[in-house]
């Protein structure tokens, strides 16, 4: 499967390997970009943010991003594992700078790029 450069009109990479979503992530919060951020997820995505709360698809995920890119934050980079991939799934995680961890699941798509389709940023 073939997957079509980003053009003038939307200048984001998509995901041609499932850790790319944690890069671009991190690159998305610090540019304050929503848009971007909400494209990381598949419509019917789950996320646990802040921990304890769980929100479903693009809207409400919207609306958590919003608040948090709201406080202008600075995210440094932490360690990503290599993805455990199995068919069209696989489970991302990253070491936090804080000692925390992240957990996500990410399903190839149909073009072959890859979203989020669950999300834990918190893992304590």
């Amino acid at each position: 499967m073939s997957v079509a450069p980003a053009t003038s009109a939307d200048p984001r990479q998509p995901a041609r390997e499932p850790n790319d979503l944690g890069r671009f992530f991190l690159e998305r919060v610090n540019a304050g970009d929503l848009d971007g951020l909400v494209a990381l997820y598949e419509p019917d995505a789950v996320l646990e943010f802040p921990p304890g709360i769980v929100v479903v698809g693009h809207e409400q995920i919207r609306r958590v991003y919003s608040e948090l890119l709201a406080a202008r934050p600075r995210l440094e980079p932490g360690v990503q594992a290599p993805a455990l991939a199995h068919g069209d799934l696989a489970l991302t995680s990253t070491r936090l700078t804080d000692g925390g961890a992240t957990a996500e699941i990410a399903r190839r798509q149909a073009d072959g790029t890859w979203l989020w389709a669950v999300d834990q940023p918190t893992v304590r």
